[in-house]
């Protein structure tokens, strides 16, 4: 019987052209299940392939361990990871499966401009939002918590932000959970998580994070870009960010708790980095109350930069209306309900790079946007193409309605190090007219575009595998890199 590090591309049996499975063996309780093309397959690391099995044999695990086209090596599960779990057959709840930043997700805003409109103005507006949004590693902002805003920022996500001025009453209904994450425990929340995150609301912070000005290319599926308010030519604005440093103090603090606690409960790590604890434990359920705190707290810090950015464009294109399209968080845990084998069933949801994906109908959705399904706000890699998809309700049956977020990564920061330098990247983005502001050129070479895969291949096998539909592909105008 093989294990879990020796299993290998070859051995996964080929579904259709872009569903891959791997059957139950070992430890395994359930199959894994991969979403991809088999290019991408072919491209993704063996650790990928083991990381699904290894989540496939964790307790009260529901239907599959998923991995979605942009599925790459991470902590535990893999980033691209979803999974299940039913509480009440055991099911765990695992750090590792939500990730370090909490509720990192995208958020897409309307600007009502055209490319024409903007194209004069695109320096001034690029160094403007730079100077107006705080990026890059430490990166602070004005906004400083004392102990009573943060728990209040905690427990209201980004009702708490637009409570404060910080948005508008509007931009709660476009974003998920209509903008509060129910449930949030900040007593569950440590003294160090709360003092990293003391002086960075309203910040971008480094990595893969940027706000970046793009423009609508191509539309692919009319009626629904009429729903979402897109139309070729648009100008839109898109955040990525997340919890910053509160989410990897949580996310730190409780896989070490879990890592330690696990034999208590009878669960046998196949790695340890797959820390975990039952749902009903007082550990699981304490994660749950932090996890969920800092789910509050990246709505919040997107809800303040949209009011940042909103002042920046008013600075230089004071005409631009800035209206919310969608909000929408990468990685989380949620309770959701979802049908098994005929009957709805309420399960713990990992997302670990993921995107949720509710299709048509849902009545989790905006009410212009339940016709048609949700947004799914996927990032390209810097300098290259983003787009905008919709659930769909196969994606149900499918993937517990989720679907890629993103590129994926490629290859390591370090092996990008050492092909690219930033000053180069920069120079040759503007020969292509996209503008770059970042305070770190370092940081700018980690991310090159091409230590990532192809974002329309990933795309496209999101389609075609059923997990979402095309709707409109974005390109950059300008960037601001954390």
């Amino acid at each position: 019987m093989k294990k879990a590090a020796d299993v290998r591309r070859a051995d996964l049996e080929q579904v259709d052209r872009y569903c891959w499975r791997l059957a139950p063996h070992g430890e395994m309780r359930v199959p894994a299940i991969f979403y991809a093309s088999a290019e991408l397959i072919d491209g993704m690391d063996d650790k990928v392939f083991e990381q699904a099995v290894n989540v496939a044999s964790l307790p009260g695990i529901v239907k599959a361990s998923y991995a979605m086209p942009d599925a790459h090596w991470g902590y535990g599960f893999p980033i691209g990871g979803v999974a299940a779990f039913d509480a009440e057959q055991g099911g765990v709840v695992s750090a590792g499966g939500v990730g370090f930043d909490i509720s990192c997700g995208v958020r897409t805003l309307h600007t009502g401009l055209q490319v024409q409109d903007v194209q004069s103005s695109k320096r001034l507006l690029a160094d403007e939002l730079y100077r107006t949004v705080p990026a890059g590693v430490g990166s602070t902002g004005h906004i400083s918590l004392n102990h009573k805003e943060m728990v209040a920022m905690l427990k209201g996500g980004a009702r708490w932000a637009v409570g404060q001025g910080f948005g508008w009453p509007e931009d709660l209904e476009r974003t998920e959970e209509q903008g509060c994450m129910a449930g949030a425990d900040p007593k569950r929340v440590s003294a160090d998580a709360r003092r990293r995150q003391r002086d960075e609301m309203g910040t971008l912070g480094s990595g893969n994070h940027y706000l970046e000005l793009q423009w609508v290319t191509d539309i692919f599926d009319q009626s629904i870009a009429d729903a979402f308010g897109l139309a070729a030519g648009d100008v839109v604005i898109t955040i990525h960010c997340g919890s910053r440093g509160l989410g990897h103090q949580i996310g730190t603090e409780f896989l070490r708790e879990m890592a330690i606690t696990a034999s208590d409960f009878g669960i046998r790590l196949p790695d340890r980095e797959l820390a975990c604890a039952p749902i009903h434990s007082e550990v699981g359920e304490h994660y749950l109350g932090a996890m969920r705190a800092g789910i509050n707290c990246a709505l919040a810090n997107r809800q303040i930069i949209t009011h940042l950015v909103r002042r920046a464009f008013k600075q230089v294109l004071p005409q631009a209306r800035l209206e919310l399209l969608y909000d929408v968080s990468h990685n989380t845990c949620k309770l959701e309900s979802h049908l098994i084998d005929g009957q709805q069933r309420q399960l713990y949801v990992h997302r670990k790079g993921a995107t949720r994906a509710f299709g048509p109908g849902h009545p989790g959705l905006p009410a212009a946007y339940r016709q048609v399904g949700q947004p799914v706000l996927i990032g390209g890699s810097m300098g290259t193409c983003s787009y905008v998809l919709a659930g769909t309700s196969e994606a149900e049956e499918l993937s517990f309605s989720s679907a890629c977020h993103g590129a994926g990564r490629a290859m390591s920061r370090r092996a990008a190090l050492r092909q690219w330098r930033g000053r180069q990247l920069v120079d040759e983005l503007a020969n292509r007219g996209i503008l770059i502001r970042s305070p770190s050129m370092r940081g700018v070479a980690e991310e090159a575009p091409g230590a990532y895969k192809d974002v329309t291949e990933v795309v496209d096998a999101a389609e075609l595998a059923g997990l979402a539909r095309k709707v409109a592909r974005l390109e950059p105008l300008l960037c601001v890199k954390g």
